[in-house]
């Protein structure tokens, strides 16, 4: 669009006037407001976005497509016939589902620019908290029948309702060290980390088409708002610092950024697209930053508060401090004495019950209240998707109306010009 075209699309009060009515319609399209029409624009832009995935690989892909078809065949065929490997592949579609269940649950969490479901909060965190409990508690670590023995989908893992001495005599007496329940816990932590990487391509992958068609992403413009609230004035204060500190954006950088919880996150990955770094170069600082370090430190710190480690170094440091304050030194061993008997109780495995006893199952009703909040979130989460691809694709027809229109609008100017 030429100089004319914009002063025409500024002043004319019709393209205006459409705009706001345009806006209008965006801030109303919700699930809330108008579900019907909402969802019809989300179906529309899912096959449409189907539609062009097709027709590329179509294009361009006809040997990946090849491929896919012989490997979908020959599973359709395996699938059906009897024999030994029914077995193996029982077992390989176990393996499958673990790793698909934990990436896409780091996805979850890391997609939609800060809108992301806390998958950690819900799944991982409570996963690697209560085989901590269950290791300390039991004195031994191979609790797990397998790899994917973990928290899925409708699956508790078997380990968690067991009695100990199903596992046979504890093999640490004074607690299970940190080096020996990592490793039982790592693989899905790795997994999950690398979900979360891969979310953050996204928003690098449409800020760089963005940058490439001339354009700028919304949240790069509105990094200098002044916000609402103490938060977001903080929030935006941030952005722009990072606006204003692109030129040190490289491998280092973002590895660092990656490396620590930051909500802010997205924001490096847009800066990313839009000032065109390499692919490999964010991606593989995101994904070491995400998968190997930020997970490392969150997985530690929660067996070190769930095996007593962290909590005994507090108790320590706590009770070395209050020893100077007078009037604590002579309290301070019978503190330490009760803190510790209130530790040995929740740690000491409960005797086995007998099948003649009555015991009422308080899991059953926390895990229906539990599952019931994670319900209503993954609905939330879904409702937030729908909701931003239909005003996505709205907004793209509006788009393509005001052009038609400040074309039209333009072409008389253009004329008397000449």
């Amino acid at each position: 669009m030429g100089s004319s075209g914009k002063r025409a699309s500024s002043t004319n009060p019709a393209i205006s006037g459409l705009r706001e009515k345009h806006q209008q319609d965006l801030e109303k399209l919700t699930l809330t407001s108008q579900p019907f029409k909402t969802f019809k624009l989300f179906v529309a832009a899912v096959f449409l976005y189907l539609r062009r995935s097709a027709s590329y690989l179509l294009a361009n892909g006809g040997l990946f497509m090849l491929l896919v078809i012989v490997l979908a065949a020959v599973s359709a065929l395996l699938v059906t016939l009897d024999g030994p490997h029914v077995k193996h592949l029982e077992e390989l579609s176990e393996y499958v589902r673990f790793g698909l269940w934990w990436i896409f649950l780091g996805v979850a969490s890391s997609i939609g620019l800060g809108s992301g479901l806390h998958t950690f909060v819900l799944y991982l965190g409570p996963h690697i908290a209560l085989f901590t409990i269950k290791a300390m508690t039991c004195g031994r670590v191979d609790l797990k029948t397998a790899i994917y023995d973990t928290i899925q989908l409708k699956r508790s893992p078997s380990w968690l309702d067991k009695p100990c001495n199903e596992f046979g005599p504890p093999v640490f007496s004074s607690g299970v060290p940190l080096s020996s329940i990592l490793p039982q816990v790592q693989i899905e932590a790795i997994l999950w980390g690398l979900g979360t990487a891969l979310g953050e391509l996204p928003p690098y992958f449409i800020s760089r088409a963005a940058s490439l068609s001339g354009g700028k992403m919304e949240e790069l413009e509105t990094c200098g708002g002044d916000g609402t609230g103490f938060i977001g004035r903080r929030v935006n204060q941030i952005k722009g610092w990072l606006l204003s500190h692109s030129q040190y954006l490289n491998f280092f950088t973002i590895l660092v950024l990656a490396s620590v919880p930051n909500p802010l996150f997205d924001l490096a990955g847009i800066m990313c697209g839009q000032f065109e770094k390499p692919f490999w170069e964010f991606f593989l600082a995101t994904l070491i930053g995400k998968a190997v370090i930020k997970t490392h430190i969150q997985t530690v710190f929660i067996i070190c508060v769930c095996n007593n480690q962290l909590l005994d170094w507090i108790e320590n440091e706590l009770i070395y401090i209050l020893s100077f304050v007078p009037g604590f030194a002579s309290a301070l061993p019978a503190l330490a004495a009760k803190l510790r008997l209130m530790k040995e109780k929740y740690l000491v495995a409960s005797p086995p019950v007998t099948s003649d006893i009555n015991v009422k199952k308080w899991d059953l009703s926390f895990a229906s209240v539990w599952n019931g909040v994670v319900w209503l979130m993954l609905l939330n989460f879904f409702g937030q998707i729908v909701t931003a691809t239909a005003q996505r694709y709205l907004k793209k027809q509006q788009e393509k109306e005001l052009d038609a229109l400040t074309k039209k609008k333009s072409s008389p100017v253009s004329k008397k010009s000449n």
